[in-house]
């Protein structure tokens, strides 16, 4: 089963990055994918992702309007980098380009 994780942050830590880690979210689950976001917003770190979330995931989602926290910690995974509006707006686009990426690798 394809997994997601995903970081979200905005530059003011509060509507856009929960609103983000939903859609994402949501849009994952409907392709039924496993997800998981942490969100780095104006109260801290929540649902901070694993070593094993890392490990264990297929691709990696960070939004790039803000620099993310321990970001050292994707490294070596396949990282789509996309800005907080679009992860919230364009959400099916972003899973749509995903999953043929996906595709490609099996």
């Amino acid at each position: 089963m394809t997994t997601i994780i995903a970081v979200t942050a905005c530059p003011s830590g509060v509507a856009h990055t929960y609103m983000a880690a939903e859609a994402i979210e949501r849009a994952a689950i409907a392709r039924g994918w496993l997800c998981k976001v942490e969100t780095q917003g104006s109260i801290g770190l929540e649902n901070e992702l694993s070593a094993e979330d890392i490990a264990g995931a297929d691709m990696v989602i960070l939004t790039k309007d803000i620099g993310i926290k321990f970001e050292e910690r994707f490294k070596g995974k396949i990282v789509v980098r996309v800005g907080i509006s679009d992860a919230v707006k364009r959400t099916d686009t972003i899973m749509e380009k995903i999953a043929a990426h996906l595709a490609t690798r099996v």
